[in-house]
């Protein structure tokens, strides 16, 4: 099975993908590293990616999944997907569930400002609320309490 922990910038994707990873004995991959250097440069620099930057970093999550799922590993994939047509393209199988970090741009932002060692400072934020399309079929959470509690609350609505 893949879960992909999905949310705007500073949401908690690492975090939380990382403990609920931990806690199911599952790999956990960042969906960052799929991303091009020329991609991680814009976003340094404060510029907001566009679809078309998006699609070869796309088709690697999706070629990434694929391989995953022939092999039947279980992996926790902490990947924005902020568009419907991003999930649609990174695989849309029985196997691979969506869990949505949601929290308010004042939350969040407050976070990014104590975010340290990131290549996304912050500064994208109002683009990936401005491009977020929230999914309908995903887990929803709220990213408020700490992250035992939000982890806990995966897990209750997964069955886990």
């Amino acid at each position: 099975m893949i879960l992909i922990v999905m949310g705007v910038e500073g949401s908690g994707k690492t975090t939380i993908g990382r403990l609920l990873a931990q806690q199911l004995g599952w790999e956990f991959v960042d969906g960052d590293i799929f991303h091009s250097p020329a991609n991680v440069e814009k976003m340094k620099q404060g510029i907001p990616l566009d679809d078309s930057d998006r699609a070869g970093w796309l088709d690697a999550i999706h070629d990434a999944i694929q391989q995953w799922r022939g092999h039947a590993k279980n992996v926790v994939l902490a990947c924005s997907a902020l568009k419907r047509t991003y999930r649609e393209r990174v695989g849309i199988a029985p196997d691979v569930k969506f869990i949505f970090l949601r929290g308010s741009y004042e939350l969040i932002s407050e976070r990014l400002r104590q975010r340290r060692g990131h290549f996304a400072g912050g500064n994208l934020l109002a683009s990936q609320f401005a491009t977020l399309e929230e999914p309908q079929d995903a887990i929803a959470v709220d990213v408020t309490p700490e992250p035992e509690v939000i982890v806990a609350e995966i897990r209750r609505q997964l069955g886990f």
